[in-house]
């Protein structure tokens, strides 16, 4: 019970404990800002930083919905805007240096605004933003309204500036383009009007863009008709025809990159490509600056492209990616370049101070410098920043006075905790990943990408050393932390090892072991109680393939160090029965685990939902794997994978995730007592968190943002800042021994890295003199010792003792396998001597079979692969084979073949034709059906002409009808089709081999097979044929061919000799002979017979395939003339197919021509209606300054009567002070800051008018001072004379801004009536461009193209008298020639009738003489009369009745409204009637009873009047002497009366006077200006 009371009571506590951010540490990656003229600012992750450049302190602002987006400042007003990067973002608007906001701007942007600029003038704020609105807004940020909006699709800008001089203008640049917007404005209408700045091209020459809408330079085809743009040749029709331009049309541009105005309104533009453009400001003609050079070019360093530019007087300042700032000396066309500074690396951005005093440079990695003008320029380092984002950071025990960080590059920085300011950085020059400061000495230990852990000596804060190296494994560190005593370093790395290394400094950072884990280590945790002799080490691992975690605990003994050798095997591993390790799992996936201070739970971090669950430890040991469940849990209330970590005394749970936000919950009930939204989840959330030992600093680290920010306590103390102090002060004098003891061993490993380095670098310099002594001998080559792992070390040093162990095992099996090696290599040889049958293959011989049916494994993939590949891209050939095969050969109809003249090179192809689908054979039956209808046509109409012909002929009496019949005639010829002229009939023949289809050929040879077995079946026994075969050799008769065949076979006995022969042998042989050469001589008649009919079908053959040739030959010719029809027929088409081409490009053109005057129509309405209004505004708005005018005049001519009755020589006096006016002293500007400024005096913004109208306010009370009160005036009179002065002096101040505001809406309306007139210009434009290409598309239509075949021989002419031009000759038919003889004829003879007619009209010309004369003298006359008639007097009515062409509607208005006034006047009238008889009976009513009062008073007036009697007599008696005095003073005041209304009358015959002139003057203008005709 009470402990839970304890606990509550800290809860309690705790509810009122909040957390403020004491100091951020982040680096520009925008660029920055002047505030004023000694502040700047930018932002960083969820924080605006200020930085005052004198005293370096710093004020930070946190947007506390999210991220901060852009940033920009307004000097004048001290006011910074920013923007954050949530969804529907804001704009939010603060005062410096108070930090109050002023106001909130919400627009319609969805995603992010990329750039805010102020105007230096007015209130004025402009913002774009990116996807998906691409929206230029212009804000007044005083009252928060959106002033004008446009809308840019597509478009990014990466600079926008307000012109300096004036704010009507604004630049807006990107790489490709540059637009410089005028805001114009009307009263309170605001509009933006856009002009694009025509770039040069890349080698900065102009070039003459031609007019896409309507090009003048389009040349004149006289024969194919109307060449048109080629936004119609490609069949655009919308908006994108008026930009459309083709591939080799398209030029590439200069790319800007920054662009500065000038005090001119010019633009400076630097270009990607390095040359510097000029802008005019007004009509924005782009001028090339040329490059003078002075000395010969700079070779090492140039200034191609500027990334940034400010303007000074007399040029630019600009820098690029070179780390030097040059100045540009500009003068008229020429810029020369000088070095102006040098900067460590590239520079980002430049811009001066308000003053230009200063200039800032930033360079690419965020630092800041200021170089300040002078006569002693001074250079200073502003902010420095760290090389890339913090890794990590830490405290510096017991971490109440510097921190530490650590960058991915390896740059190691120390922070005062107070002030955030920078005391010393050290480079390690390594790729970073962890950093850890020891609790038990000044030390800190950084771990690295390749395996290493640097150990660095902290002692001395402003120079930390690097005291130790440990190269652990060649895998990256992931996880380093120290426990909380410092014994102990664990390093943790992505192969699953757990290096355990001793943190204490004297023992040299000896490495002890390390432990094996799973891969995929995510967080360690330790517990190192101060009255336990053991540390309690926690390590989480992710299971993705059962969706768990894994918790393996295990403990470190205080003895581990003198014991490490029997806790570790030879390898380095320790021994898990001696570490007790367990292994738990969860039931499901943690992001982070911590073990509490008394290790009996853990809390876990859930990662697939947001809850936090605390786990219950087994107290009994257990073997394998325990799976523990959910002793407690609590919904953590933030999204995205979070970390938890401990309190240094354990009872605060901390608690990070990715939305940013930091929660300190009370360990036992997991309730949140403190929470501080620092980071974002835009930049991905927090990555670590460090909490001091004493708890009163917290460093949070942003993942993405680049961000630290320091967070203090507000409100912190009672029970819950006791319990951390307790533990923190306990803990200090715990290590206070141990840290002065490590501390000293510390210094002693510093000196020794020291004397280590200067060794090693002097054995460096020996070895670079000895090699370069003996390089001129020989070259030496010097090998570099490769660094290994301790784990590999030790596993190498395992390997060396089991060699030694087992190495007379080892000789003994090697012996052995080189015996086996002997004997295989014997039964090898062997092999290959016996024969091929019982020779064994080469690979039976292999001992290792595993190996061989690997490799044999891996020859067959390989050869599958190859396989596999030949396969395929065989497939591919065959099957673009069988594409061309099926494109070019069997979708044809007629396949190509060709025949081959014998004796001739010539060689006649066939027509390949393609089988006609269905369509196109219904369509060529139309169209032949249509060509004979034309023919029968032209037949009929041919024997129309000849009948119509007989019967002019017939009759010739009727020469009248007969005209009429040959003009109807000559129609009817004329309206024949034009290409009917040209066409032309050609009747050839081409013999070719008939093509037989496939089926056919098919059925053909069945039927041939079916005949053969039909023959065979039908044959009877073959006993003939075999008794043929056997007698005569299967023939009935010998041939002459078979017996000259035939060999006469030899007599036997020829083998013996000749002296052997008998008598009859001798005979055989003589016959012998006798045949052998009959039979020769037959052979060679036989020989010459077939010599002889050889030489016959020689011949035959020849005058055959001459034959064949000639027939080839003429074949020949029929088929060029075959081509040539075919020719001229793709001609005619080609023909068609350009004029419908040419057609639907005219159709384009007339339908992009109509869309584009509907859109003009379209602007033309909104430019009238913008006419419209803007005038309307103006005639209210000079209604209202008339109104304002004239009052003021009222004030002045009003003053003498408001003061009539005071003497005039003082109201002389006062209208002398109501016209004075006070003079207001202009704050002088200093001439050094004058000299300096190049932008001068600015014009004057709305706050420098409400300034100057105050100090005028201020002067006026000087005026209305009581000391400047003429001498004799009333108090009353004065301080009524000061409110009437200073009622005039506001009134004035209306008048001026009324004026001026009337100046710039007449600007206004003159530039609407301006672009009026611009869109009707194009309209007409338009209109003018449909009517000619209406008259080019009728000649077009008209005009057509006609094909004639000519006869083709030679004529000869005398003189060479040839017509060659006939482009304007036409082509007609003889009969219209011979009609329009015989229509001549008729026509002289109308000639002839009419030149007797003219006879006839001379007659008349004399009459006609004489009334043109009479007319002229009444035309005398009636001018005379209307001389008179303008003579005469003429009002405004008759006026108005002669102008106004809808009098009559107007004269019923006048009525209408009259009416509607005479009824309002009769409403009016009767409700005064009204209100005078209630009046009335009011007053009857009154004087009833003034009636009873006046009898009353009678009454008593009788006894009044005998007292006034009685008096009357006592006062006769005393005397007259008071009625004189009485009567004198009536008198004096009776003339002093007289004499004030003779003034008054005076000055009211003044006034009559001067109004009536100004009514004569009002008569004399409604005059009419007679003019005599």
């Amino acid at each position: 019970m009470a402990q839970g009371r304890e606990r509550d009571e800290v809860h309690n506590v705790a509810l009122g404990a909040s957390l403020s951010v004491r100091w951020v540490q982040g680096f520009p990656k925008q660029n920055v800002h002047f505030v004023n003229d000694s502040t700047i600012c930018y932002p960083s992750g969820n924080f605006v930083i200020f930085i005052n450049i004198e005293t370096k302190k710093r004020t930070v602002l946190q947007c506390m919905n999210g991220i901060v987006g852009v940033v920009a400042t307004n000097i004048p007003y001290e006011v910074v805007a920013f923007s954050d990067r949530r969804l529907r973002p804001l704009i939010y608007i603060y005062n410096f240096p108070g930090l109050t906001r002023r106001t909130k701007l919400k627009g319609n942007v969805l995603l992010d605004y990329t750039l805010l600029s102020f105007s230096y003038c007015g209130t004025y704020l402009a913002s774009y933003s990116s996807l998906p609105e691409f929206e230029l807004a212009l804000w007044n940020w005083e009252s928060g309204v959106i002033l004008c909006r446009k809308l840019q699709p597509g478009v990014d800008v990466s600079q926008m500036t307000f012109n300096p001089m004036n704010w009507h203008q604004l630049c807006l640049s990107s790489p490709s383009a540059v637009t410089v917007w005028t805001i114009e404005r009307s009263n309170q209408e605001h509009y933006l009007k856009a002009k694009s700045v025509k770039l040069p091209l890349e080698d900065g020459s102009f070039f003459n863009e031609t007019d896409v809408i309507f090009p003048q330079s389009l040349p004149k085809d006289p024969i194919y008709g109307p060449v048109l743009p080629v936004s119609a040749i490609a069949g655009l029709v919308g908006e994108e025809a008026e930009t459309f331009r083709p591939k080799d049309d398209l030029y590439s541009l200069l790319h800007p990159t920054m662009h500065c105005w000038t005090p001119t309104s010019d633009l400076y533009i630097g270009c990607e490509e390095g040359h510097l453009l000029m802008v005019n400001g007004e009509n924005l003609k782009v001028t090339v600056l040329n490059k003078i050079e002075d000395g010969p070019p700079r070779v090492e360093r140039n200034l191609i492209s500027p990334v940034t530019m400010a303007y000074q007087k007399g040029g630019v300042l600009a820098s690029g990616i070179d780390g030097f700032v040059y100045s540009l000396l500009i003068k008229d066309t020429n810029y020369k370049v000088e070095d102006f500074l040098e900067v460590e690396r590239p520079v980002g951005h430049l811009m001066f101070s308000p003053s230009y005093r200063m200039l800032l440079i930033q360079t690419d990695k965020g630092s800041i410098f200021i170089y300040t003008f002078g006569e002693e320029p001074t250079f200073e380092k502003v902010l420095e920043a760290c090389d890339g984002k913090f890794q990590a950071t830490d405290f510096i025990t017991p971490g109440n006075e510097y921190c530490m960080t650590l960058t991915q590059s390896g740059e190691v920085c120390v922070w005062g905790i107070e002030d955030g300011a920078c005391v010393s950085r050290i480079y390690l020059n390594i790729q970073a990943t962890v950093l850890a400061c020891s609790p038990s000495s000044l030390s800190a230990a950084v771990g690295t990408e390749t395996g290493h852990v640097y150990f660095l000596d902290v002692r001395d804060v402003e120079s930390p050393q690097e005291v130790h190296k440990s190269f652990l494994s060649e895998s990256p560190v992931q996880h380093l932390l120290y426990d909380q005593r410092g014994m102990y370093v664990l390093v943790g790395t992505s192969e699953g090892h757990i290096f355990v290394i001793n943190a204490k400094p004297s023992s040299l950072f000896e490495i002890l072991g390390f432990i094996e884990m799973g891969k995929g280590i995510l967080q360690i945790s330790t517990v190192s109680p101060l009255e336990t002799d053991i540390v309690e080490v926690m390590v989480l691992s992710s299971l993705p393939e059962t969706r768990r975690s894994r918790l393996e605990i295990f403990s470190l003994p205080k003895i581990l160090p003198e014991v490490s050798a029997s806790f570790a095997d030879e390898r380095g591993r320790l021994r898990d029965e001696f570490i007790h390790k367990f292994v738990y799992e969860t039931e499901h996936t943690l992001s982070s685990a911590v073990l509490n201070l008394h290790s009996n739970r853990v809390y876990g971090f859930c990662n697939q939902a947001p809850y936090i669950c605390s786990y219950l430890l087994p107290e009994k040991e257990h073997s394998g794997v325990h799976i523990l469940k959910p002793y407690q849990k609590i919904q953590s209330k933030l999204y995205g994978p979070g970390m938890l970590s401990l309190s240094p005394h354990g009872l605060w749970l901390i608690t990070i995730a990715k939305c940013g936000i930091l929660c300190i919950r009370d360990i036992h009930t997991l309730e949140t007592f403190t929470r501080c939204r620092s980071h974002s989840h835009q930049g991905h959330g927090i990555q670590s968190v460090r909490i001091s030992l004493d708890g009163q600093s917290i460093l949070v680290n942003g993942r993405d943002d680049n961000t630290l920010a320091n967070l203090r306590w507000r409100r912190f103390g009672g029970i819950l800042a006791n319990d951390i102090l307790e533990y923190s002060q306990q803990l200090t004098t715990y290590l206070k021994t141990i840290m002065d003891e490590e501390n000293d061993y510390l210094s002693i490993a510093r000196r020794e890295s020291l004397d280590l380095e200067s060794e090693s670098e002097h054995a460096v310099t020996e070895n670079m003199q000895l090699s370069t002594d003996s390089s001129q001998e020989e070259l030496v080559k010097v090998d570099k010792i490769e660094e290994i792992p301790w784990i590999q070390q030790k596993s190498q040093e395992a390997i060396r003792n089991e060699v030694k162990l087992f190495s007379n095992k080892r000789k003994e099996i090697k012996r052995g396998i080189k015996a086996l090696a002997k004997t295989v290599l014997d039964m090898m040889e062997e092999n290959e001597a016996v024969d091929d049958i019982a020779k064994l293959e080469q690979q039976e011989f292999g001992l290792d079979l595993e190996e061989l049916e690997r490799l044999r494994n891996e020859n067959e993939q390989e050869v599958e692969k190859i396989r596999k590949d030949v396969e395929m891209q065989n497939l591919a050939k065959r099957y673009l084979a069988e594409i061309i095969k099926e494109e070019c050969w069997n979708s044809m109809a007629v396949k190509g073949r060709a025949l081959k003249c014998f004796h001739i090179p010539c060689v006649i192809e066939n027509f390949p034709m393609k089988e006609r689908t269905d369509e196109e054979l219904k369509e060529l039956k139309r169209v032949v059906q249509q060509k004979k209808i034309e023919t029968e046509c032209l037949k009929l109409r041919k024997e129309i002409v000849e009948v119509q012909s007989a019967i002019t002929m017939v009759k010739k009496h009727h020469e009248e009808e007969d005209e009429e019949e040959e003009e109807d005639g000559t129609l009817n010829d004329a309206s024949l089709p034009n290409y009917m002229l040209g066409s032309l009939s050609t009747d050839f023949r081409i013999s070719a081999q008939r093509h037989i289809k496939p089926w056919q050929k098919a059925k053909t040879d069945l039927l041939v097979t079916r005949e053969v077995e039909r023959l065979l079946l039908t044959r009877g026994p073959d006993s003939r044929r075999r008794a043929l075969m056997d007698m005569m050799g299967g023939v009935l008769e010998v041939k002459k061919e078979d017996i000259l065949r035939m060999v006469i076979p030899q007599p036997p006995f020829m083998v013996k000799p000749d002296a052997l022969w008998s008598e009859e042998e001798r005979k055989l042989f003589k016959e012998y002979e006798k045949k052998v050469k009959e039979l020769n001589e037959e052979r060679d008649k036989y020989r010459k017979s077939l010599e002889t009919e050889m030489k016959k079908l020689q011949n035959s053959i020849q005058e055959s395939t001459q034959n064949f040739d000639e027939h080839l030959k003429r074949l020949f010719e029929r088929r060029v003339k075959a081509e040539m029809v075919v020719n001229q027929e793709e001609l005619k088409i080609n023909n068609l197919i350009f004029s419908l081409l040419l057609d639907e490009e005219i159709s384009s053109r007339e339908t992009f021509l109509n869309n584009y005057l509907a859109r003009k129509q379209e602007e033309r309405n909104q430019t009238t209606e913008a006419i419209r209004k803007s005038r309307e505004d103006l005639d209210l708005y000079k209604e209202h300054y008339d109104n304002l005018l004239a009052e003021d005049k009222v004030l002045d001519r009003s003053f003498k009567k408001e003061f009539s009755e005071i003497p005039s020589h003082q109201v002389d006096i006062l209208y002398k002070l109501f016209k004075r006016r006070p003079r207001i002293h202009k704050h002088k500007i200093h001439a050094e800051t004058t000299s300096l400024v190049p932008f001068g005096e600015r014009p004057g913004s709305g706050k420098l008018n409400k300034d100057a109208f105050a100090q005028l306010m201020k002067a006026m009370d000087d005026l209305d001072s009581i000391n400047n009160m003429p001498e004799g005036l009333d108090t009353s009179v004065w301080e009524h004379f000061c409110m009437a002065r200073r009622a005039k002096v506001e009134n004035e101040q209306k008048v001026k801004q009324k004026a001026a505001g009337l100046i710039e809406m007449v600007a206004f309306l003159r530039r609407r009536t301006e672009d009026d007139e611009k869109v009707q210009h194009e309209i007409e434009k338009v209109f003018h461009e449909l009517i000619l290409l209406q008259e080019d598309k009728v000649k077009f239509q008209l005009n057509l193209t006609i094909q004639i075949l000519l006869k083709q021989g030679q004529v000869e002419l005398e003189n060479f008298q040839l017509m060659l031009d006939y482009s304007d000759a036409i082509l007609i038919n003889k009969m219209i020639i011979e009609d329009l003889n015989s229509v001549i004829r008729t026509q002289g003879q109308k000639k002839v009738a009419s030149m007797m007619e003219s006879k006839e009209v001379h007659k008349g010309i004399f009459q006609i003489e004489w009334e043109h004369k009479k007319m002229e003298m009444e035309m005398e006359d009636l001018n005379q009369k209307a001389w008179d008639i303008q003579m005469l007097f003429f009002s405004r009515d008759r006026q108005k009745f002669l102008n106004e062409p809808n009098y009559e509607t107007l004269i019923a208005i006048q009525i209408g409204i009259m009416e509607q006034t005479i009824a309002v006047l009769d409403k009016t009238h009767k409700k005064n009637v009204e209100n005078c008889k209630k009046l009335l009976k009011k007053l009857r009513r009154y004087s009833n009873q003034k009636d009873i009062a006046n009898y009353t008073l009678g009454c008593n007036l009788r006894e009044e009047l005998v007292a006034v009697s009685e008096r009357k007599d006592i006062c006769n008696a005393i005397g007259s002497k008071l009625t004189c005095e009485k009567i004198a003073k009536e008198r004096y005041e009776n003339m002093m009366r007289q004499q004030k209304l003779t003034k008054i009358s005076k000055q009211q015959a003044e006034q009559i006077s001067i109004l009536q002139a100004e009514v004569e003057r009002l008569r004399m203008k409604t005059f009419p200006a007679l003019v005599q005709m």
